[in-house]
């Protein structure tokens, strides 16, 4: 297994003073963002798909740093109920899938959205229950009239130009949140569905990241190094479904760490292990989301755990002692 970066933590910076960083930190290689969230800051494809001069430039500041690019990620919102939103993430997806192309890039990162609760909604509407019944019926909106109609097409597209792989990150606020939304979705549109498997999403949902990652056995298309730390204090009182600011941290159930602050190195051990033996063995891409350090330092922290606890070697073939 191979170490990235999210490279967006350093999106102030230019892409060569990113890549430089990492190089010093001994990554492996960058994702880099390139619409979206994410936001453009080391790619804009309709720059790089339309000028060759500056696509160079950009393979060429790799190679400077000898580094490789692991993902393009492109997370948005494609099916927001607001048109003129929805077109506008759509159109970065799209691009991110012939920058892709371009680049020789197999698999993209993205989320899966949430429409509204029906046609004419301004907000999307994420569903948590279901009773009473208007919650169902919203679900059969979003799923049977948007969203695997979207997938489906989109998929196609998708395949059509060399992106086999698309890695829905697991979030709550969109569809595919857990293991068994993702699989449906994975059923109604195919193996081109996958899941960018970010542990920090699911701890703070309750669920346990070493049994997702079995149940998702064969679907895990990339990996994103982050940590959650549950404040025990404030779950105790509120539960997890927890809507303060992210920088009331004294007063949250839950707050995004770095890789380290939230488990363990032995919990990050096993997580690897159970990526391993459940077949992923690509990139581990740290993502920098703690709100109680620094970029540099979380970053640098976080480096070295995962240095810890990825394996480097190929899986065995065979076993010299049996």
């Amino acid at each position: 297994m191979k170490l990235s970066v999210l490279s967006n933590l350093y999106g102030k910076k230019t892409l060569d003073e990113t890549l430089a960083i990492l190089h010093s930190l001994g990554v492996d290689a960058a994702e880099i963002g390139c619409g979206g969230y994410p936001g453009k800051a080391h790619a804009d494809p309709e720059i790089l798909l339309n000028s060759e001069t500056e696509y160079q430039k950009w393979c060429d500041t790799f190679k400077k740093y000898d580094m490789e690019l692991s993902v393009l990620s492109c997370h948005g919102n494609n099916v927001h109920p607001d048109k003129a939103t929805a077109e506008a993430f759509d159109r970065d997806f799209k691009n991110c899938i012939l920058l892709a192309e371009k680049a020789g890039i197999d698999t993209v990162v993205t989320f899966s959205g949430c429409p509204g609760d029906h046609p004419g909604a301004k907000y999307p509407n994420w569903v948590t229950c279901p009773w009473p019944d208007d919650f169902l019926k919203i679900l059969d909106y979003q799923w049977n009239e948007v969203l695997i109609p979207y997938w489906e097409k989109t998929a196609k597209f998708a395949k059509e130009h060399g992106v086999n792989k698309i890695a829905f990150e697991l979030h709550p606020g969109f569809c595919c949140y857990n293991t068994e939304s993702l699989l449906r979705l994975r059923r109604a549109v195919g193996d081109v569905i996958g899941v960018n498997f970010d542990p920090s999403h699911l701890v703070w949902q309750g669920m346990e990241p070493a049994a997702a990652i079995r149940a998702l056995k064969g679907a895990i298309y990339h990996f994103h190094a982050k940590d959650t730390k549950i404040d025990e204090i404030n779950r105790a009182k509120t539960g997890v479904l927890d809507t303060k600011h992210y920088g009331d941290e004294i007063n949250r159930a839950w707050v995004f760490r770095t890789v380290g602050y939230g488990h363990d190195v032995a919990w990050w051990k096993d997580l690897v292990d159970n990526l391993r033996l459940c077949g992923y063995d690509g990139y581990a891409s740290i993502e920098h989301e703690d709100s109680l350090m620094s970029i540099d330092e979380g970053l640098r922290k976080a480096v070295d755990v995962m240095k810890q606890v990825l394996m480097r070697d190929p899986k065995p073939t065979e076993m010299s002692w049996a």
